[in-house]
Protein backbone atom coordinates (compact mmCIF):
# COMPACT_ATOMS: atom_id res chain seq x y z
CA UNK A 1 0.00 0.00 0.00
CA UNK A 2 1.43 3.38 -0.63
CA UNK A 3 2.89 5.24 1.89
CA UNK A 4 3.18 9.33 2.18
CA UNK A 5 6.48 10.59 1.27
CA UNK A 6 7.56 14.23 0.58
CA UNK A 7 6.34 16.12 -2.59
CA UNK A 8 2.88 14.03 -2.00
CA UNK A 9 -0.35 15.71 -2.15
CA UNK A 10 -2.77 14.38 0.97
CA UNK A 11 -5.87 14.59 1.91
CA UNK A 12 -7.10 14.46 5.50
CA UNK A 13 -9.31 14.82 8.00
CA UNK A 14 -7.92 16.01 11.65
CA UNK A 15 -9.01 17.07 15.08
CA UNK A 16 -6.94 19.54 16.91
CA UNK A 17 -6.75 19.36 20.94
CA UNK A 18 -5.03 20.79 23.61
CA UNK A 19 -3.62 18.58 26.20
CA UNK A 20 -6.63 19.28 28.50
CA UNK A 21 -8.88 17.75 25.27
CA UNK A 22 -10.34 21.14 24.62
CA UNK A 23 -10.84 21.10 20.94
CA UNK A 24 -9.24 24.13 19.44
CA UNK A 25 -9.79 23.01 15.28
CA UNK A 26 -11.23 20.14 13.13
CA UNK A 27 -12.05 19.69 9.97
CA UNK A 28 -14.65 16.72 10.70
CA UNK A 29 -18.51 17.78 9.45
CA UNK A 30 -16.39 19.77 6.82
CA UNK A 31 -13.74 19.82 3.65
CA UNK A 32 -10.83 18.00 4.52
CA UNK A 33 -7.37 19.67 4.52
CA UNK A 34 -5.01 19.07 1.41
CA UNK A 35 -1.54 20.00 1.51
CA UNK A 36 1.95 18.86 -0.77
CA UNK A 37 3.81 17.21 1.80
CA UNK A 38 7.84 19.23 2.15
CA UNK A 39 6.51 22.66 0.85
CA UNK A 40 5.83 23.99 4.64
CA UNK A 41 2.23 24.89 4.56
CA UNK A 42 1.08 23.28 7.85
CA UNK A 43 3.07 23.04 11.43
CA UNK A 44 6.35 20.53 11.40
CA UNK A 45 4.85 18.09 13.95
CA UNK A 46 1.78 17.53 11.66
CA UNK A 47 3.60 17.08 8.22
CA UNK A 48 5.81 14.30 10.25
CA UNK A 49 2.96 12.63 11.60
CA UNK A 50 1.27 12.09 7.84
CA UNK A 51 4.44 10.56 6.67
CA UNK A 52 4.79 7.28 6.57
CA UNK A 53 0.72 7.09 6.62
CA UNK A 54 -1.27 5.19 3.93
CA UNK A 55 -5.10 6.40 3.05
CA UNK A 56 -7.57 4.86 5.50
CA UNK A 57 -5.49 5.20 8.24
CA UNK A 58 -6.15 6.74 11.11
CA UNK A 59 -3.37 8.02 13.85
CA UNK A 60 -3.33 10.30 17.24
CA UNK A 61 -0.31 12.32 17.81
CA UNK A 62 0.80 14.72 20.27
CA UNK A 63 2.83 17.55 19.31
CA UNK A 64 5.96 19.27 21.26
CA UNK A 65 5.46 23.32 21.44
CA UNK A 66 8.49 23.10 19.28
CA UNK A 67 7.10 21.15 16.36
CA UNK A 68 3.79 22.61 17.02
CA UNK A 69 3.28 26.85 16.63
CA UNK A 70 6.43 27.64 18.86
CA UNK A 71 7.44 29.31 22.19
CA UNK A 72 5.29 31.90 23.01
CA UNK A 73 7.74 34.60 22.46
CA UNK A 74 7.65 37.41 24.78
CA UNK A 75 9.01 39.99 22.78
CA UNK A 76 6.54 39.70 20.57
CA UNK A 77 3.73 41.21 23.05
CA UNK A 78 4.40 45.02 22.83
CA UNK A 79 2.56 47.76 25.04
CA UNK A 80 1.06 50.61 22.94
CA UNK A 81 -0.44 54.15 23.73
CA UNK A 82 -4.19 54.28 23.32
CA UNK A 83 -3.35 57.30 21.49
CA UNK A 84 -2.17 55.45 18.73
CA UNK A 85 -5.15 53.43 18.17
CA UNK A 86 -7.14 54.73 15.55
CA UNK A 87 -10.85 56.76 17.21
CA UNK A 88 -13.09 54.30 15.38
CA UNK A 89 -11.53 51.20 17.50
CA UNK A 90 -13.04 50.92 20.99
CA UNK A 91 -10.33 47.89 22.27
CA UNK A 92 -11.89 44.90 24.08
CA UNK A 93 -9.38 41.57 25.28
CA UNK A 94 -9.55 39.08 22.73
CA UNK A 95 -10.19 41.34 19.88
CA UNK A 96 -8.45 40.70 16.98
CA UNK A 97 -6.46 43.62 14.58
CA UNK A 98 -3.66 43.69 11.93
CA UNK A 99 -0.80 46.34 12.22
CA UNK A 100 0.33 47.05 8.80
CA UNK A 101 4.42 47.38 8.68
CA UNK A 102 6.36 49.92 6.63
CA UNK A 103 7.31 47.47 4.20
CA UNK A 104 3.32 46.94 3.42
CA UNK A 105 3.06 43.47 5.28
CA UNK A 106 0.44 43.14 7.52
CA UNK A 107 0.89 41.25 10.86
CA UNK A 108 -2.11 40.08 13.41
CA UNK A 109 -2.43 40.55 16.67
CA UNK A 110 -4.78 40.16 19.54
CA UNK A 111 -5.28 42.68 22.09
CA UNK A 112 -4.53 40.98 25.70
CA UNK A 113 -4.91 43.78 28.11
CA UNK A 114 -6.75 47.31 28.36
CA UNK A 115 -6.42 49.93 30.14
CA UNK A 116 -6.99 54.18 30.86
CA UNK A 117 -3.79 54.85 28.54
CA UNK A 118 -2.29 51.62 27.17
CA UNK A 119 -3.28 48.49 25.25
CA UNK A 120 -0.97 45.15 25.14
CA UNK A 121 -0.97 43.74 21.47
CA UNK A 122 0.22 40.29 21.25
CA UNK A 123 1.67 38.88 18.07
CA UNK A 124 2.28 35.02 18.64
CA UNK A 125 -0.08 32.58 17.65
CA UNK A 126 -2.62 32.05 19.72
CA UNK A 127 -1.40 28.65 20.28
CA UNK A 128 1.91 29.45 20.71
CA UNK A 129 3.41 27.81 23.58
CA UNK A 130 0.71 24.97 23.75
CA UNK A 131 1.69 21.30 23.23
CA UNK A 132 -1.29 19.82 20.83
CA UNK A 133 -2.77 16.83 19.93
CA UNK A 134 -4.06 15.96 16.80
CA UNK A 135 -6.50 12.88 15.55
CA UNK A 136 -5.68 12.47 12.02
CA UNK A 137 -7.23 10.44 9.13
CA UNK A 138 -5.80 10.05 5.87
CA UNK A 139 -8.01 10.03 3.33
CA UNK A 140 -6.09 10.30 -0.02
CA UNK A 141 -2.42 10.71 -1.32
CA UNK A 142 -1.39 12.03 -4.64
CA UNK A 143 1.66 12.30 -6.71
Amino acid sequence: MTQAKYGDKVTVHYTGKLTDGTVFDSSNGSTPLEFRIGEGQIIPGFEKAVLGMSAGESKTTHLKIDDAYGPHRPEMVVEVSRSQMPSEIEPEIGQQLQIQQPDGGVIPVVITEVNDTTITLDANHPLAGEELIFDIELIAIAA
